[in-house]
C-alpha cells in the first residue's frame, strides 16, 4: 500500500516546537506506519510575506491529501493584517466540525468531581468568525454592527456527528445553544439535534441551554461521558473550559473533519486547542500532550478511511503511551511535574516502541 500523504503545517513559537515532537513520534521508525510528509510554512512572517497565498496551498494540498496536522499559529490583531489562517483552513477543506475531547489524566486529579469524558462538538465555519463587522453613529453614541450566519447544513453535521460519537462511546448528547433567546438563529441548531435525537433513539439526550451547559459542568451534570453540540463560539470557549476541568488545556487534541452530502468523512486536521505559548518559547518545559495526541487522532483516521488501516494499532499505542506516562510521573510543570518537553516526548517514544513490538510478537499487524 502506498504512504500516506500527510500535510504539515508550520506554525509560530511554542507552537512550532510542540510540532517538532509530535513529529518525533510520528516518525514511521516509532509507529511503523509509513508517511509522507509535505511541509507549509504558516508562520506570521510567511503569511505575511505570502498575503496568505501559502495557507490557501496548504489547504488545497490538504484537501486532495485528507490530512493534515497544524502547530499553533498567531492571530495578529489588526484589522488589515492577515488574521488567522484557521478560517481560511477550515473554510478550504470545507470543514463542518471540531471535537475536542476532555478526558481524565492518570495522577493529575480533575476539578469539580469531573471524571467521565466530555467532546465538545462545535461548528466549524460560520457564526461569530467571518462576520462583517462594522460602525456606525447614534445620537451621538457609536454602535458597532456583526452579521453572522450559520448553515442548516453544518448544524445537521454537528448535530448527526454528536450522536454518532455518543452511540460510540455510550455517552448522553448535552447542552446546546440559547435557542430560547434567538429561536431563529441559534434555535436552528437545536432543530438539527431534535431530529439527530429521533433518528438516534437510543441515544440519551439532554438538550440544555448554553449558560445553564456551563454551570452544569461544575455542579454533577458530568455524572457519565458527555457530548456537547455547540455554535461556532460556544464550542470554542466551552472547549477552553472543559478541557482544564481535567488538568489542562494541552491534554487533549483538537481534530477539525469535512465530510460528503452523506456526512462520510473526507479530510481530517489534527492540531493542539492552545495557542503558540510566547512565554515559554524556547525554554522545552511546554506540555507536548495535545499536539502528540493530536498525531493519535490521526492515525486513527487514517485507518478509519482505509489509507493505513494498521494505523489504528499504532494510534492506540501513542494514546496509551501518552496517559501511562502521565500515569507514572512524567508529566510537564503544568501538570505539577518536572519532565521537559523533550523528556516526555522520549518516554511516549520509548513506551510506543515498546507497546507496537509486543502487540506484534503477539500477533498483531502494526
Amino acid at each position: 500500500m502506498a504512504e500516506a500523504r500527510i500535510i504539515v503545517l508550520e506554525g509560530d513559537e511554542t507552537g512550532q516546537e510542540l510540532l517538532d515532537q509530535a513529529l518525533r513520534v510520528l516518525d514511521p521508525d516509532v509507529t511503523k506506519v509509513d508517511v509522507e510528509l509535505e511541509h507549509y510554512d504558516l508562520s506570521l512572517d510567511n503569511r505575511r510575506k505570502t498575503n496568505n497565498d501559502v495557507v490557501h496551498a496548504a489547504a488545497r494540498a490538504m484537501k486532495e491529501a485528507r490530512f493534515g496536522i497544524k502547530a499553533a499559529t498567531i492571530t495578529p490583531e489588526g484589522k488589515d493584517d492577515v488574521g488567522s489562517p484557521n478560517r481560511l483552513l477550515r473554510e478550504g477543506i470545507d470543514g463542518k466540525v471540531i471535537i475536542r475531547t476532555g478526558r481524565r489524566i492518570p495522577g493529575v486529579t480533575p476539578i469539580a468531581g469531573v471524571h467521565f469524558p466530555i467532546s465538545v462538538v462545535r461548528m466549524a465555519v460560520g457564526d461569530a468568525y467571518g462576520a462583517e463587522q462594522w460602525r456606525e453613529t447614534e445620537d451621538g453614541d457609536e454602535i458597532a454592527f456583526r452579521t453572522e450566519r450559520i448553515s442548516r447544513n453544518v448544524c445537521t453535521a454537528v448535530a448527526e456527528y454528536s450522536f454518532r460519537t455518543a452511540s460510540k462511546i455510550h455517552a448522553r448528547v448535552y447542552g446546546g445553544p440559547k435557542w430560547t433567546v434567538s429561536p431563529v438563529y441559534e434555535g436552528m441548531l437545536k432543530e438539527e439535534m431534535d431530529a439527530a435525537a429521533e433518528r438516534y433513539p437510543d441515544v440519551p439526550y439532554q438538550p440544555v441551554l448554553i449558560d445553564a451547559t456551563y454551570a452544569g459542568l461544575i455542579s454533577g451534570a458530568a455524572d457519565a461521558p458527555l457530548v456537547i453540540p455547540s455554535l461556532n463560539r460556544d464550542g470554542d470557549c466551552l472547549s477552553d473550559f472543559v478541557l482544564p476541568l481535567f488538568g489542562s488545556i494541552a491534554g487533549a487534541e483538537s481534530t477539525l473533519l469535512a465530510f460528503d452530502d452523506d456526512y462520510q468523512l473526507t479530510a481530517v486536521m489534527a492540531e493542539a486547542p492552545h495557542g503558540t505559548a510566547p512565554a515559554l518559547l524556547g525554554k522545552n518545559i511546554a506540555n507536548p500532550m495535545a499536539m502528540i495526541m493530536a498525531v493519535a487522532a490521526l492515525l486513527h483516521y487514517m485507518a478509519e478511511l482505509g489509507v493505513a488501516p494498521q494505523a489504528d494499532l499504532a494510534s492506540r499505542a501513542v494514546y496509551e503511551a501518552v496517559l501511562e506516562a502521565t500515569a507514572s510521573g512524567v508529566r510537564t510543570p503544568d501538570l505539577s511535574g518536572h519532565a521537559t518537553t523533550s523528556e516526555f516526548t522520549d518516554e511516549v517514544i520509548s513506551r510506543t516502541r515498546t507497546k507496537i513490538d509486543i502487540w506484534s510478537s503477539l500477533g498483531s499487524t502494526v
